[in-house]
């Protein structure tokens, strides 16, 4: 069935409060179901491609101004980050907060007493005031998930390029509107995907496009994390929005860390696409109880106590259209251990991470022992690792992959060159939350992914440069 990408929208439910609007609690269950079809042979859109962002080099910029919006711990780590490249200058802060933005200001202070940006705090609308300055370059965006789309699309439009932290976006009319805003703007939106910077991942992406794995035949990825502590914590995020989201979407919320790299290494955007996916939850066994247990002792908490917190565990499926598939994972409730499963199956061999890398092929018939493990592992890891890894994990971050993202980032910008990652990754890989929410609601149903390529897709080049065949002159400080 083709349809335009405004019915879509409407049949959908993903206009505006996205794909959740349609399972509220006046539908029945039958008429949720009689709405699957619908969804399903997204291959057209009513939209036209202004400009194809994929491969754009923004002219070249010396000097990157850097203004930015969320000084939380996250904020101000990443904005130590991006502080100790050379040609960045951080011109602004902005938090609603003062007392975040001056723990950012004093980390800052720590690394150069010459950096002295502007503060920007008090209300809600302030980053606003901070956007619509004239000389900054590039707008960081470490804030709740639900202000990422608009704070990236107003930054846009004032000029400025993007760089948001995960994810981009949590509805299909919010993915487009990035799609719809850089290209009309030519400024970049930048994902922070960190995890495809980190160091084994890079070896498997460097791995399949030198034929390791023969034909990609599947991949899986996951963000498992214990954080029930975190996210019933009335002091770690700021209004307890972590929680808020867990306790009123069912899908996968988060799930770009295990996505990224797979979609990397299967060419999704450069030759492959999403075709479609099925997502289920198990039920919530763990945080309605740990709401109702707080709600005895601090009256705060009930208000969490008839929520429908989202499943514990989320699996979801992907199709792409050349007929690989992906299985991603979603759990930040359980007693498990950390895992960012990174799984990359093909017609010649396996790699995996979490609780350990491990490499097989069919020559070994198992497991590689350390020795050659090493060996294979240093014979593809790339250029990027090779030149800036060392540096990297001395600025920190998840072992340095942070610090390669912030490098990249800028180096890119700097010499003028492609981004590694652009904004139809960043609105594919946040699709995914919202169409697994659909699915969910919709005892595991599929449904399609939209093109936001226009197309594309079938002949844009190969996406990550790990090699560096560009670039690669910014230094760390």
């Amino acid at each position: 069935m083709k349809q335009s990408r405004k019915d879509f929208l409407k049949m959908a439910g993903l206009a505006g409060v996205g794909i959740t609007g349609m399972v509220g609690s006046t539908s029945t269950k039958q008429e949720q179901l009689s709405g699957a079809g619908s969804i399903q042979g997204l291959e057209n859109s009513d939209y036209k491609q202004q400009f194809n962002m994929m491969g754009y080099a923004a002219p070249a910029l010396d000097q990157v101004r850097i203004g930015v919006i969320g000084t939380g711990s996250r904020g101000r780590s990443n904005t130590g980050r991006f502080a100790r490249i050379e040609g960045v200058e951080i011109r602004a802060l902005c938090d609603l907060r003062e007392e975040a933005v001056q723990q950012a200001l004093e980390g800052l202070k720590e690394i150069s007493t010459s950096i002295n940006p502007e503060i920007y705090t008090g209300s809600e609308d302030v980053w606003r005031e901070m956007c619509d300055r004239d000389d900054l370059d590039l707008v960081i965006i470490n804030t709740p998930w639900h202000l990422h789309a608009p704070q990236a699309i107003y930054a846009m439009d004032k000029g400025k390029h993007a760089a948001t932290e995960i994810p981009a976006a949590q509805t299909i009319e919010d993915c487009w509107k990035l799609v719809e805003t850089s290209e009309r703007t030519r400024k970049h939106c930048f994902q922070m995907t960190n995890v495809c910077y980190g160091s084994f991942e890079m070896v498997t992406l460097n791995m399949a496009r030198k034929g390791f794995f023969g034909q990609v035949i599947h991949g899986e990825g996951a963000y498992i994390h214990q954080l029930m502590r975190q996210k019933f914590s009335r002091t770690q995020y700021q209004d307890m929005w972590r929680l808020r989201e867990n306790a009123s979407r069912n899908g996968n919320l988060y799930p770009h860390h295990g996505l990224g790299t797979v979609a990397q290494i299967m060419d999704i955007n450069h030759g492959d696409s999403m075709d479609f996916m099925v997502s289920v939850s198990s039920n919530d066994f763990m945080m309605r109880d740990k709401a109702e247990e707080l709600a005895e002792t601090d009256s705060f908490f009930e208000k969490f106590t008839d929520s429908s917190f989202r499943g514990n565990m989320n699996t979801s499926i992907i199709r792409t259209k050349r007929g690989r598939t992906i299985m991603l994972q979603h759990d930040v409730s359980s007693p498990r251990p950390y895992s960012r499963l990174h799984l990359v199956s093909g017609t010649k061999a396996v790699a995996r991470t979490y609780p350990e890398p491990q490499i097989s092929n069919y020559e070994e018939g198992g497991w590689f022992s350390e020795n050659l493990f090493k060996k294979v592992e240093e014979q593809y890891t790339p250029e990027i690792t090779r030149r800036v890894g060392e540096e990297a994990r001395r600025v920190g971050g998840h072992g340095g992959m942070d610090a390669i993202l912030a490098w990249r980032l800028i180096d890119c910008l700097r010499n003028g060159i492609p981004l590694d990652m652009n904004v139809y990754d960043a609105a594919l890989w946040s699709a995914v939350i919202p169409l697994s929410e659909w699915s969910v609601a919709n005892e595991g149903r599929s449904v399609s992914f939209p093109d936001f390529t226009s197309g594309h897709w079938k002949t844009n080049k190969p996406g990550m440069d790990i090699q560096l065949e560009k670039g690669g002159t910014t230094r760390f400080l």
